[in-house]
């Protein structure tokens, strides 16, 4: 069974850091792209990162870049979005999804697999 399951949401005051978790399960990693997806209250779910786990290439939205890198541990399955300098603009729910036989791309239906998310709310 293909699991995603998300980790390491919170509370945070603008400036802060957080770093999401993406635990991945029941696939071979190494043939999918891991998104990272964030959708807030009111707003159409949108990119915010992605790695090709076949050669660690990473991509970011213009929003995110400079403030968010994206890593992995393939021994752990596990793939990380480390949010620095947070903005409240950045509160929403955080969902990593899994990409099989595509590149990375923001194009949701190309993302077969979803986690449940977790929640960033960033403070002014």
């Amino acid at each position: 069974e293909v699991q995603l399951v998300e980790s390491g949401g919170g509370l945070v005051q603008a400036g802060g850091s957080l770093r999401l978790s993406c635990a991945a399960s029941g696939f071979t990693f190494d043939d999918y792209a891991i998104g990272w997806f964030r959708q807030a209250p009111g707003k159409e779910r949108e990119g915010v990162s992605c790695m090709r786990m076949s050669d660690n290439s990473t991509y970011y939205a213009d929003s995110v870049k400079g403030r968010f890198t994206i890593s992995s541990d393939n021994a752990k399955n596990t793939v990380y979005l480390q949010m620095s300098s947070l903005k409240p603009d950045d509160t929403a729910v955080y969902y990593c999804a899994a990409s099989r036989d595509h590149p990375c791309s923001w194009y949701r239906d190309w993302y077969s697999y979803w986690g449940q998310g977790t929640q960033v709310t960033v403070s002014s």
